[in-house]
């Protein structure tokens, strides 16, 4: 038995396993297991959302053993406080892992640079100091609400973070837009509450080009932004932070540290060689330089590849393209074959200024392009969305869309309030039993003629060489030429009392009203219907329908009946309406649609979302298929269910 430990539950430790479990998911003889302190993953670029009130809590966190369901990857929850690489064990308070192999994915942690008080400072690095954070913002409104004095409140209201690269510009981006809501609940001026940005750079986003960064600052201005660059942090007290040795003296009871990180503590620990802020030195392989069987991943890593000039920087797609390639070369120990040396080509980073505007840089060595606003959230959306298809598939992309979109608090999205507006299901009701009604009765008032000839066809367009042809075909033809005649004497009276300009309106009624009779149908959906019809539905002589004809129908009106029914008593309504348009789509495309198939078909567009929740079995019902859901081995491995 090979024993493969992967230590961390980061970005690179998740990606490392799963691509571990499916090089050896046929392999018994490999056991692979992830040790983590916390039993889920965190998703950290997201934090300062959490932090500042834009999304709930449990957006960011990902349950490691619903990651690792199915597959061959024990999730042990536990905090390993040392590492004998001679021996190849993990110990814990508690216990001990053996190893044959060992990845190192522990990620890095804030650091403070040596700067007296650091206590006092709030960190973002983890969920817990997002919830923490979020709390303490909201505990300094609730005081400063209840405070009189002036000096006091301008010290609770004083809010300084210390960093301008990534996650201090978004953290600070995203607290300008919730000092507004804040200040509305909590009926304070806007003009009480000061922002500050510090850092000892000369700007913003130092990474960046001049443009980017020139667009980062205004946009960071305009939410509220105090920026004070080449200004280093001296001291941090509980009720200032002092600045540049005492020349700077900013009373606050809030500094959210964002200025660097460094290597965690069991790095730091480690007898292996180290560089960079206690990242492990490793060669090509990622292996680390002192031992063949360590390797490392994501942010622990030090190398620089060749023809390069720095090491590989500590970002997400660092972890995303170092996990297959250890993952890789770990199987080539174990099966062999040929290592693969790490080459890795990074595309970009996008840094969000609150919920609807960002800067990115995206593109490849070489070739790069800027972006900003709409299209800087719409990449960091889409490069999310692609890590969550790895990770934990439909259920967190269903999550993510959920939060960012379309249960968004305050209009805080890249669209608004746009796709979040919606009004209380139970006004549905009305609407979905008065639809469902329809439906039924649809299907009621045509069952009879089926039961007394299950071949006689009357829901599709006759066959072209039958003895009917050129007669009135099913009731549509017949209500049009009602119409047209109404219209027709009307025309004629109208023309005969009102001249040539009455004689004009008259036409246009007349020929609006020929084509309302009846729903148009695209060109084009008329031949792939006709085709549809000459191959599943026609004989070859044209003259007759086959029994497949027969089926469609009988199956069209116990759908009427069926779908209907389940509309009334609010049983899988999302199915059910989905349905309904589906069939009203295949009576329109058939060109016999009256215009009232219109209301079917909004109604049901309308009921999709859980309307059976209100006054239906659907409230009773998908609580309980949820739960069941989980506990299906195959959904829960494909993640096919939604929490």
């Amino acid at each position: 038995m090979k024993k493969v430990v992967v230590l961390g539950g980061g970005y690179a430790g998740v990606l490392t396993a799963k691509k571990l479990a499916k090089k050896f998911k046929k392999n018994k003889d490999v056991q692979i297991t992830l040790i983590d302190k916390q039993s889920y993953h965190t998703m950290l670029t997201e934090l300062h959302e959490v932090a500042a009130g834009r999304v709930n809590e449990e957006s960011i966190r990902m349950d490691l053993k619903s990651i690792f369901a199915g597959r061959n990857v024990n999730v042990v929850l536990d905090e390993i406080k040392n590492i004998d690489f001679e021996q190849k064990i993990l110990t814990s308070n508690d216990a001990t892992y053996e190893y044959d192999y060992l990845v190192m994915g522990t990620g890095c942690k804030p650091t403070f640079f040596g700067i007296p008080g650091s206590e006092n400072a709030h960190q973002l690095w983890s969920y817990t100091d997002a919830v923490n954070l979020r709390e303490h913002i909201l505990n300094m409104f609730r005081q400063a609400a209840l405070t009189a004095d002036k000096e006091k409140r301008r010290e609770l209201l004083t809010f300084v973070t210390v960093g301008a690269g990534f996650t201090g510009v978004e953290m600070a981006g995203e607290l300008g837009e919730w000092k507004d809501e804040l200040c509305r609940s909590f009926h304070i001026d806007k003009d009480e509450v000061t922002l500050y940005v510090v850092d000892f750079a000369p700007k913003v986003l130092p990474m960046y080009p001049d443009k980017l960064v020139r667009k980062a600052e205004r946009r960071l201005i305009k939410l509220g932004n105090e920026l004070v660059m080449n200004s280093a942090v001296s001291e941090i007290h509980e009720d200032k932070v002092v600045l540049n040795k005492g020349e700077k003296v900013i009373n606050t009871r809030t500094v959210i540290w964002a200025a660097g990180i460094e290597g965690s503590d069991i790095v730091d620990q480690a007898q292996v060689e180290k560089a960079g802020r206690g990242r492990i030195v490793t060669n090509g392989h990622l292996q680390a330089k002192d031992y063949q069987d360590v390797y490392v991943v994501g942010d622990n890593i030090f190398y620089i590849p060749e023809g390069e000039e720095r090491p590989v920087p500590q970002m997400v797609e660092n972890a995303e393209h170092s996990a297959p390639v250890v993952a890789h070369n770990i199987a080539v120990d174990i099966k062999g074959g040929e290592y693969k040396t790490y080459k890795p080509t990074f595309h970009g980073s996008m840094v969000c200024i609150g919920s609807r505007y960002g800067v990115a840089q995206v593109g490849m060595p070489g070739m790069w392009f800027n972006l900003s606003g709409f299209f800087a959230m719409a990449s960091k959306h889409l490069i999310n969305l692609v890590y969550f298809v790895q990770v934990l598939g439909f259920n967190k992309i269903w999550s993510y869309l959920m939060h960012e979109f379309f249960h968004t608090k305050n209009n805080r999205s890249m669209v608004g309030g746009l796709l979040s507006n919606s009004a209380p299901v139970f006004w549905k009701f009305p609407l979905r039993v008065f639809v469902g009604f329809m439906w039924l009765q649809q299907g009621l008032s045509k069952l009879p003629k089926i039961i007394h000839d299950f071949n006689n066809v009357f829901l599709l367009p006759q066959p072209p060489k039958a003895d009917a042809l050129g007669a009135a075909s099913g009731a549509v033809t017949e209500a049009v030429t009602a119409a047209s005649g109404a219209v027709n004497e009307v025309a004629n009276q109208v023309a005969s009392n009102g001249g040539d300009i009455f004689t004009m309106l008259a036409d246009l009624i007349h020929d609006f009203m020929n084509w309302i009779a009846v729903l148009p149908v695209p060109g084009f959906v008329e031949n792939m219907v006709g085709w549809s019809m000459d191959a599943f539905f026609y004989t070859p002589d044209g003259t007759q329908f086959t029994q497949l004809a027969s089926l469609v129908q009988g199956g069209m009106i116990f759908g009427e009946i069926i779908f209907g029914g389940m509309l009334i008593i609010g049983l899988f309504t999302p199915v059910a309406a989905i349905a309904t348009i589906a069939m009203g789509c295949m009576i329109w495309a058939s060109g016999m649609a009256p215009t009232e198939m219109l209301w079917y078909l909004v109604g049901g567009f309308a009921l999709i979302g859980n309307s059976g929740m209100v006054l239906g079995l659907d409230y009773y019902v998908w609580p309980w298929l949820r739960e069941m859901m989980k506990r299906i081995p195959l959904l829960r491995k494909w993640y096919l269910y939604v929490d």
